[in-house]
This record gives structure tokens, sequence and C-alpha cells, in this order.
């Protein structure tokens, strides 16, 4: 009786194929860091968005902001020192500047190379913001998905090796646990 097939009732799920339609599966798109640096050059502080580290992104335009107040500054000043170092020496007696018995000649010549200088670094700085912001958003974009969880350990520890019988050295271990 075991071997005859018995009479049982079981629910049976029938699929139409032709009615069947597949769902395309997602494609996952890896974290690209050519991506977040070419936002990054476009528009500086997009590749911090696109790597989602947002509070980034008001450090850069202040870096900026600072940046550009800086070079503002210093070219107003730089400018003030060298017209009156022009009308200085421009052995024309009707020109006089503001500084006339503040400064001498030396001193506004002086003047006038420290704030162009200052006025120079804070371009070199705008410069080097700029590509340091591109650096970070592709750096960013490289270590997106690294796993940083708690299993994630490195122990250095002093160990005793044993280097034939009974003899034994002093040494580092180095353990490392994922």
């Amino acid at each position: 009786m075991l071997l005859l097939p018995s009479r049982s009732i079981a629910q049976v799920t029938v699929i139409d194929t032709a009615q069947a339609t597949t769902i395309p599966a997602k494609k996952i798109s890896p974290h690209s860091p050519k991506k977040a640096a070419l936002f990054s050059t476009a528009l500086p502080g997009l590749g911090q968005a696109y790597n989602k580290k947002y509070w980034k992104i008001p450090i850069i335009y202040a870096g900026f902001a600072g940046l550009a107040y800086s070079y503002s500054i210093n070219q107003s000043k730089f400018t003030t020192y060298r017209n009156a170092y022009k009308y200085r020496i421009d052995s024309d007696p009707n020109t006089t500047d503001a500084y006339v018995g503040v400064y001498t000649d030396e001193n506004l010549n002086t003047l006038q190379k420290y704030y162009h200088r200052y006025r120079d670094l804070s371009v070199i700085g705008m410069a080097a913001l700029y590509v340091l912001n591109i650096v970070d958003a592709s750096v960013d974009a490289h270590l997106f998905k690294f796993d940083v969880s708690d299993n994630l350990t490195m122990n250095i520890e002093p160990t005793l090796v044993n280097t034939s019988a009974n003899t034994y050295t002093s040494g580092i271990g180095l353990k490392i646990k994922f």
C-alpha cells in the first residue's frame, strides 16, 4: 500500500508564463571616486554632498570666504600704499599722498610689498583649498564602503617567543581581528 499513490488534496499555484513579467534587478552602482572628484571640481562641496558628508560643505565655503576676505583686504591696502609710493617718486610737486610725514618712501615700499605678498598667499590658499576639496571628495568616495565596525581591532602587545628548547626571547606580538 505504500507504493500505491494515495489521493490527497494540495494547493497548486499555476503561473501563466505568457503573462508573467520579469522585474529587472536593481543595478547597484558602485560609489565612484571619479564622479565625486568631478562633482567637486565643478562646484566645491558637491563631491562631499555626493559622499553624504554634508557637514564638510560649510567648512569648505567658510574657508573660501575667509580667503576671499583676506584677498580683498590685502588688495585694498596694497593698492593704497602702491599709489602713495608712486606719488612720492613721480617727482611732480603737485601730487601728494595721504601719508606725508607719516611714512618714509622706504616704509611705503615695504608696506606695498608686504600686502602684495599676503594678497598672493591668499590666492595660493584658495587654489590649495580647491585642490584639497577635490582630493577629500575622492578619498571619501574610496572609503565610502569601508567597514568601521567594532569587530575590527589591532592589538600590539609584548610577548615571549620560544626560540629553541627552554630558550625564550622577548618580542612584540601583533593580533589583527576582523
